[in-house]
C-alpha cells in the first residue's frame, strides 16, 4: 500500500474541505470545551462548599396550569413557569421537599423536570427531532412512580442518559400520565433501550403498556398523548 499517496489524498481532502464545515466543527468543539470547563468549575465550587454536585447537568423544575381547549404555541409558552433550578444533591432535596405532591395538584396541570437549557416544548431545538415514552397511571399510584422517575433522572441512572431531555407528569381528570422525552426519535436502539431502562427502574408491572410518540407527530395533530405510534 502506498502511504505517500494516502497522505497526499488526505492533505488534498483537508485543503478542499468547505470552510463553513471546518468553521462549524471548530465552533462546536469550542462550545463543548467551554461547557465542560463551566461544569468542572461549578462542581469545584460546590465541592469546596461541602455540597455534592450532580454528575453532569443542572436541572430545572417547570409548572404548567393548562387551559382546556386547543393548544397553540404562544398560549402554551405563556403558561409555562420556571419553578426552581438545582445542580447538587442538597439543592434537589430542598426543591423537591417543597414541591406540591401530585395528589394535591388540580387538573389539567403539568410538572416538568428538564435539563438546564432545554425548555419543555416540542419546538425546542433539543426536542424537535425527538419524542417521548408515555405511561398512564391511576391517580392513587402516580405519585410514587413520578418520584421514582425523578430520582432515576437526577441520579443519571437511565440508559442512554445523554439522549434524555427530561420528564413530565401530566395531571388529568381520570388518570395521570408520565412521559420521558428523548432527543432522537429515529435512533431505534436508543428509543427501545430507554423503554427497557424505564421499565426496569420503575419496576413497572407487566400489565402497564408504554406508548411512544415523536414530537413532530404531536405538532401535526396538536396532541401530546393521542395517536401514539409505538407500543411496548
Amino acid at each position: 500500500m502506498d502511504f505517500t499517496v494516502e497522505k497526499k489524498e488526505s492533505e488534498n481532502n483537508a485543503e478542499n474541505a468547505h470552510p463553513t464545515t471546518l468553521d462549524s466543527s471548530s465552533q462546536l468543539a469550542s462550545a463543548l470545551d467551554s461547557n465542560n470547563k463551566e461544569i468542572e468549575e461549578r462542581q469545584a465550587r460546590e465541592l469546596k462548599a461541602g455540597l455534592h454536585p450532580l454528575k453532569q447537568h443542572k436541572f430545572v423544575f417547570w409548572y404548567t396550569r393548562r387551559t382546556p381547549g386547543v393548544r397553540n404555541q404562544t398560549s402554551y409558552e405563556d403558561n409555562i413557569k420556571k419553578i426552581v433550578e438545582f445542580s447538587t444533591v442538597e439543592g434537589f432535596w430542598v426543591c423537591y421537599c417543597h414541591l406540591a405532591r401530585p395528589a394535591s395538584l388540580p387538573s389539567p396541570t403539568d410538572l416538568h423536570l428538564f435539563k438546564e437549557g432545554i425548555r419543555p416544548l416540542w419546538e425546542d431545538s433539543a426536542n424537535c427531532n425527538g419524542g417521548k415514552w408515555i405511561i398512564r397511571f391511576k391517580k392513587v399510584v402516580s405519585g410514587r412512580f413520578w418520584e421514582d422517575l425523578v430520582l432515576a433522572l437526577v441520579g443519571d441512572q437511565l440508559d442512554y442518559g445523554d439522549n434524555i431531555c427530561g420528564a413530565v407528569l401530566s395531571i388529568r381528570f381520570n388518570e395521570d400520565i408520565l412521559s420521558v422525552w428523548n432527543r432522537n426519535a429515529s435512533d431505534h436502539q436508543a428509543v427501545m433501550a430507554l423503554r427497557d431502562s424505564i421499565k426496569r427502574h420503575l419496576k413497572l408491572p407487566h400489565s402497564y403498556v408504554m406508548e411512544y410518540k415523536p414530537h413532530d407527530a404531536s405538532l401535526r395533530d396538536n396532541s401530546s398523548y393521542r395517536n401514539t405510534w409505538l407500543r411496548g
